[in-house]
């Protein structure tokens, strides 16, 4: 997913570019583009305008390939006059080449300019802004006039689109977004959770539930019940197949074998709770139990039913993909376990009770071809196969080492062949040798919360990851629960916030220099090579180490207010342009993202789960809270 995008930022680096870069400042005349070609939208008139990106999240000399993209601009937008005007064109960052659909792309580089129409002076027609999205980049520009476009595609397949204002791009980030309040007492007082879709439809789910565990379940020789709570982020690839089935029966499997564990434990008088072993033990079979009904399960039930259209139905989970990442809550032992399947990633927020930070702890590992840690597992349980990982993928093309379904890097040669001589399928892999090569055996980790400290952990696809920092991500919450706190002085509907935060402060609230990169490594900064394990949108935008104005706060719910900061936060131009680009442009400038945010805490004991309508759009009017 991210190949493409690395090569292209380290040929995007050279030192030939940047010495063109720099002989050639955009303001001169030379570094204008000027149109030749006219082309006029039925009454519609395009001018705009170049200048240099300001913004605190790219950049300011942002052509790194400005020699290679002037060829692919094609024909330029003018008036409809003819007269030559000049393109807001801002080239990408890497030639068109190193782009593909599948894989995770450079970012080319929208404007910093206001989204808001500027004044309109008597006598002159009002402007929008707008997109012109050409296969390899977008530009931005202005509509002069007002109505809608007779047409959104130009003669050279390049789309145009009137570029969303700030307050419909808050009401799609707002779309899918819910919050939840959980009033029982035992740890948990709320969690938020939002998607944004940048595949058609969304390849990315998610599923939630709170389960009441009765008291001989839960400790045979406890005095109370006890909740064991799931939330799970399902990164789906390939397809939306086999993350909708995981949202619907990974819950169900793990709280099945819990169940068996917790209940065979009781039969021994001495340890009357399963052992953590043995709990973990529990999870990795219930990954394991549904993986092997989705790829092998599937196969024995077509020789029941040996029609191509039940193949089609019974084999879509397993020709397609998903990583999961499921969290288990148990409140009578304040432990949280973190089942990791894939890259997503889970992160802990603590508070350091001395400074009044929080700090990030990553609760998972990327689980991909580039883990040092993945690729000798991978190494050691196929010697002699040299390519078994290629260039940070296994078998050179699949990122993630353990995924739920991906059959074809688990079915034999010869299962594959009978399924596409009689249903469909393709040709097995030319280095397929001895499967299965991928698992979804998850890693699992145990974490003590701390309840009454308001622990948080976010829970997202890799997305996300892309975008943000773990130590952005917790300073960013703990920056969102500091805006909580204020509200909560002027209201008590957010009181169990109150005790958070003391002051204000001017940067995000977070310690620096213990986050943890996706290998287990500390990330300092000091060494280069550390360089290299920022996020990927990070490294090809070139962001600044601090920048203070960079964030911003205007979302109620906790997940939502994530998002918005991975693209682009205070620059509003930059949050807009990535929203308006439609599938599947949009899937070379961001991934589908879900975001989940679980605030732990000693909430009150009405035992109510509610819909957080404040946090949820439309208030929750067509949500019903399931238990």
């Amino acid at each position: 997913m991210r190949r493409a995008a690395v090569v292209a930022l380290r040929s995007a680096r050279r030192a030939a570019f940047r010495k063109l870069i720099n002989k050639a400042p955009l303001s001169s005349a030379s570094s204008h583009y000027v149109v030749t070609a006219p082309f006029s939208l039925a009454a519609r008139r395009y001018s705009t305008k170049r200048h240099i990106i300001q913004s605190s999240m790219w950049l300011p000399k942002t052509p790194l390939a400005i020699a290679a993209s002037v060829g692919a601009l094609g024909a330029w937008y003018a008036y409809g006059s003819n007269q030559p005007v000049q393109l807001n064109a801002q080239p990408p960052v890497s030639s068109p080449q190193t782009r593909s659909l599948s894989s995770t792309p450079d970012i080319a580089q929208p404007t910093a300019e206001p989204a808001s129409p500027a004044p309109v002076a008597a006598g002159q027609e009002s402007s929008r802004r707008a997109l012109v999205v050409d296969n390899d980049q977008f530009f931005t520009g202005d509509i002069v006039g007002e109505g809608p476009l007779a047409k959104d595609t130009d003669d050279h397949g390049r789309k145009v689109l009137e570029m969303m204002t700030p307050e419909q791009a808050t009401e799609r980030l707002r779309r899918m977004e819910q919050s939840y309040l959980v009033g029982r007492g035992r740890g948990v007082v709320r969690y938020d959770y939002v998607q944004l879709p940048s595949n058609d439809p969304i390849e990315d789910d998610h599923a939630e539930k709170i389960v009441e565990v009765s008291q001989k379940t839960a400790d045979a020789g406890g005095a109370q019940s006890s909740d064991w709570m799931f939330w799970g982020v399902f990164d789906g690839h390939s397809g939306w197949t086999t993350s909708a089935k995981l949202k619907q029966v990974l819950i169900q499997y793990a709280a099945r074998e819990l169940n068996t564990t917790y209940t065979a434990a009781q039969a021994n008088k001495m340890s009357p709770r399963p052992s953590p072993e043995a709990i973990d033990a529990a999870l990795k079979l219930a990954f394991t139990k549904l993986d092997h009904e989705i790829c092998h399960e599937s196969v024995k039930k077509l020789g029941k039913n040996p029609t191509k259209r039940f193949a089609a139905e019974v084999l879509a989970p397993a020709l397609s993909g998903s990583c999961a990442l499921l969290t288990f809550y148990d409140s009578h032992s304040k432990s949280l376990r973190v089942a990791c399947t894939g890259d997503s990633r889970a992160v802990l927020g603590r508070r350091n009770q001395v400074t009044g930070k929080w700090y990030a702890t990553p609760l998972s590992e990327d689980q991909t071809g580039s883990n040092p840690n993945e690729e000798a597992r991978m190494r050691a349980e196929h010697p002699g196969e040299a390519r078994v990982i290629h260039a940070g993928r296994v078998l050179g093309n699949l990122e993630p080492t353990r995924a739920f379904g991906d059959a074809f890097y688990k079915w034999s040669r010869e299962t594959q062949d009978k399924i596409k001589q009689h249903f469909f399928g393709r040709t097995p892999h030319p280095l397929l040798k001895t499967p299965p090569y991928v698992t979804a055996e998850p890693v699992v980790t145990t974490t003590n919360i701390e309840p009454s400290k308001g622990d948080f952990v976010v829970l997202a696809t890799d997305g996300l990851w892309e975008m943000l920092t773990n130590e952005e991500v917790v300073g960013l919450v703990g920056q969102w629960v500091e805006q909580q706190n204020k509200d909560a002085k002027r209201t008590s509907s957010t009181a169990w916030l109150t005790s958070w935060f003391k002051s204000t402060p001017t940067s995000l609230p977070v310690e620096k220099g213990g986050n943890m990169d996706k290998t287990g490594r500390i990330n300092t900064g000091s060494d280069p090579k550390d360089a290299m394990e920022k996020p990927i949108r990070q490294q090809q935008w070139a962001l600044p180490s601090e920048d203070k104005d960079r964030f911003v706060v205007t979302d109620k719910n906790a997940a939502t207010h994530l998002v918005r900061n991975a693209l682009g936060g205070s620059n509003q131009d930059m949050v807009c342009a990535l929203l308006t680009l439609p599938s599947p442009y949009s899937r070379r400038y961001r991934d589908d993202l879900t975001v989940e945010v679980i605030f732990f805490g000693e909430g009150d004991e009405s035992g109510s789960f509610q819909v957080n309508t404040e946090a949820t759009n439309n208030g929750g009017a067509d949500l019903k809270a399931k238990l």
